[in-house]
Order: C-alpha cells, then sequence, then structure tokens
C-alpha cells in the first residue's frame, strides 16, 4: 500500500497537484460538483501538458536538423512549455512537488515577512518549479533535499522579484493595489534603469499613433503560427530541397513539409497552453482561497499584461525593439560560441512589451526603445548561457525564455559548484 502511494500516486505529477487542488476546494468548502469538477480538471490539464510535448517534440527535432544542416550552427527556440512539457517525463514528479510546497513557502512569506506578495501567475510558478528541479538535479541533489531547498528558492522567488519591481509599478499605475508577478522582471528591471538614463518620461510613447493593423500578434496562435512558418521556410531554403526531401520528409514537397511543420509546431503550443490554462484555472483560485485565510493583507502579484492598458503604445513599440535585439542577437551568438537562440514573436510580445512599459515610465519614448532593447538581449544571451551551464540534460532545440529562468538557473548551478555539488 505504501508503495503504491509513494510511486504511483504522490509519484505521479498529475495527481499530486490535483491532491493539493482537491485539499483548497476542501477548505473553502466548495459544494461537491465544484471539487470533483476542479481536481479532475487539475490533473487533465497537466495530462494534455504531456500530449502537447509529443506533438511539439517532433516538430522540433526537425526544425534542429534542418536548422543544423543549414548553418551548421544548433539552433534552440526558447519556450517555456515546450521544455517544460519535454521535461515532465524526466522531472515531473519533483516539478509538482517544488510547485506545491511552493506556493505553500510563498504564502509563509508572505504572512511572516515585509514581502506581502502572493504570487498568482500560475504557468510560471510552473515553469520556475521545472527549472529549479532541473537545475538542483543536475547539481547532484535529490529527493527530500531537492524538494525542500527547492520549495524555498521558488517561495522566494514568488515573493522578492514582485517586490524587486513594485516601485515602477507604483509609477506605472499610479496605485500600489497589485504587483507584477512574471518571471521576466530582471528585464522589466533593467528596461525601467535604462529608460532613466536615456529618456525623458514627460515625452510619453502614449503621443504616438500605432497602426491597429498590429494588433493580430496579441493572438498567440497566429503569432507563433506566422513566426514559426517564417522560419521554417527561410532554414529549408537554405537546408536544400534534395535533403530535406531525401532525408526528412519522405519524398513530399519541401516547401509544403516545412509549413506543415511550422503549423504542428503551432499546434503543439496551442495544445500545451491549453492544458496550462485547465491546471491554473483550476489550481490558482484554490491557492489563493488558501492564502486568504492564512495569510490576508497581502498584495497580488498578477501577469504581466495587466500593465498594457497603462501605456498600450509602449507595449507595441517594446515588442518590436525586443524582437529586433532578439535577430541581432542571431549573428552575434555564434562569434561567442552559444548555441543560436531563435527569436519567437510570443517570448518577445510579452516580456518585450512589458518592458517598453516600464521603460516609458521612466523614460518616455527613448526609455520604452532602449530598454525593450535591452530586454531583447538579455532574452537571447541568457537562455544561450544558461544552455552552457546545464549541459546534455536531454532536451534539445529548446530552453526556458524568459530572463528570470536563466538567471535563477545560472545562479543556482554557479553556487552548487562552487559548494562542489556538482
Amino acid at each position: 500500500m505504501l508503495d503504491i502511494i509513494m510511486k504511483d500516486i504522490l509519484g505521479t505529477p498529475s495527481i499530486l497537484v490535483g491532491l493539493f487542488a482537491l485539499v483548497g476546494l476542501l477548505l473553502q468548502r466548495k459544494q461537491t460538483a465544484d471539487v470533483v469538477s476542479g481536481t479532475l480538471k487539475t490533473v487533465m490539464g497537466f495530462i494534455i501538458i504531456g500530449a502537447g510535448a509529443a506533438v511539439l517534440t517532433g516538430s522540433l527535432d526537425i526544425f534542429s536538423n534542418m536548422f543544423d544542416k543549414a548553418f551548421n550552427v544548433a539552433g534552440v527556440i526558447p519556450n517555456n512549455e515546450a521544455i517544460v512539457a519535454a521535461a515532465q517525463s524526466k522531472f515531473g514528479t519533483s516539478t509538482a512537488l517544488i510547485m506545491v510546497f511552493g506556493m505553500i513557502a510563498n504564502i509563509l512569506l508572505a504572512k511572516f515577512t515585509r514581502f506581502k506578495y502572493i504570487f498568482l501567475t500560475g504557468h510560471h510558478t510552473l515553469f520556475m518549479a521545472c527549472l529549479i528541479a532541473a537545475t538542483l538535479s543536475i547539481g547532484g541533489l535529490q529527493g527530500v533535499p531537492l524538494v525542500l531547498i527547492g520549495s524555498i528558492l521558488l517561495g522566494l522567488c514568488m515573493v522578492l522579484f514582485p517586490a524587486i519591481l513594485q516601485p515602477y509599478v507604483r509609477q506605472i499605475t499610479g496605485s500600489d493595489d497589485f504587483a507584477i508577478g512574471h518571471f521576466g522582471t530582471i528585464g522589466y528591471f533593467v528596461s525601467a534603469k535604462v529608460g532613466k538614463l536615456v529618456g525623458n518620461k514627460e515625452r510619453t510613447t502614449e503621443q504616438i499613433k500605432v497602426p491597429q493593423s498590429l494588433g493580430f500578434l496579441r493572438d498567440t496562435s497566429v503569432a507563433v503560427s506566422l513566426t514559426m512558418t517564417i522560419f521554417f521556410l527561410v532554414v529549408a531554403l537554405f537546408a536544400g530541397q534534395e535533403y530535406i526531401e531525401s532525408t526528412l520528409s519522405g519524398g513530399s514537397n519541401f516547401i509544403v513539409f516545412s509549413f506543415i511543420q511550422a503549423i504542428t509546431f503551432a499546434a503543439g503550443v496551442y495544445i500545451i497552453l491549453a492544458g496550462v490554462r485547465m491546471l491554473i484555472a483550476e489550481i490558482v483560485p484554490a491557492f489563493k482561497g488558501i492564502a486568504d485565510k492564512v495569510a490576508p493583507d497581502t498584495k497580488p502579484a498578477l501577469d504581466c499584461p495587466t500593465v498594457f492598458p497603462f501605456a498600450p503604445n509602449a507595449a507595441i513599440i517594446g515588442f518590436l525593439f525586443s524582437f529586433i535585439a532578439g535577430l541581432l542577437s542571431m549573428f552575434f551568438l555564434p562569434l561567442l560560441g552559444l548555441k543560436v537562440i531563435v527569436p519567437g514573436l510570443v517570448p518577445h510580445f510579452f516580456t518585450g512589451a512589458a518592458a517598453g512599459v516600464f521603460g516609458n515610465a521612466t523614460g518616455g519614448r527613448r526609455g520604452a526603445m532602449a530598454g525593450a532593447f535591452c530586454n531583447g538581449l538579455i532574452i537571447s544571451f541568457i537562455p544561450a548561457l544558461l544552455l552552457v551551464f546545464m549541459g546534455d540534460v536531454g532536451f534539445e532545440g529548446t530552453t526556458f525564455g524568459d530572463s528570470d529562468f536563466g538567471v535563477v538557473g545560472i545562479l543556482i548551478l554557479m553556487i552548487m559548484k562552487l559548494l562542489g555539488l556538482s
């Protein structure tokens, strides 16, 4: 019986996270229908993430082969959903345990320290839990020490990163009602600092008219499809028709094959996002319900798009300049012996847009442009450095995208190396 509990129940990430949702819903005295629905949807969300991973990984493998043939360098696509989904088979249990106990650590830290933030961006909690699980495992930890240290680290990230940004959030929103809970914090912080150095906050981006035709980029599935279609077709032309049709496509036309693989990648991301949304839609209310009972008078730390309405022009400008920095970085990374980080519209849109808003708050137009450009450099070079530190852990073609994941991962691995643990 003990073996079933430890291996089949606690050892299955989807069931483990489902149990956490179950406890949270029961503590809130939800109706039976809500408890059953919330628990099952949480479990289903985790399973859907794994299904999406299978779709996406096949497309990523093909892209990596094409990129290597075309340019003789390894091209990597940063995608948080992709790498977390791919990591479930190897680090799934430790990720789930760190996520659950890290959320509890967040509540306790918010209650007993001056950092009164409850991190409610659930998918980033999952991503950071996976990053911490992977880096601590690479460093040599396992079992209870891995979960204990990982949970504390996650809890600290969930209160410290919102605290770093809060002075600028107050500047942007004019209030202290909420914080930003999104692990692109380092990029936003640098953007705000750079904006202050180079710009004038009185000359705001909101005095500029931005074409509404760029609004389609807010649709994640369209943005991913467009980006990957462009990248697949360009790489296919350089890799050559003969190589693709003889080695990869089984004789299918190389242009059609590349287009289908691009849309397959987007479909995989869409499936994973559906799983993440289902998981988060159930577990965040359960988590917040527990937090409200244990740690009242705390601020919610919310996803980065919450600042977009305060400077929508800055958001669009920020995305464009972040993406430009990502494109330029592709040419400089190989010169430093690093893998090429292929810029994606989604990470550059969300983190670049938010960086633009923070840069605008401190430096107006020039601040939005320069700050977002710096963010683009950060989310290009930091993931490349993280790949060097993590080594070969079985993830090909993808890595963590947003700035905080890379910074936290590199710091963990450096500290463990200094302590002689890796």
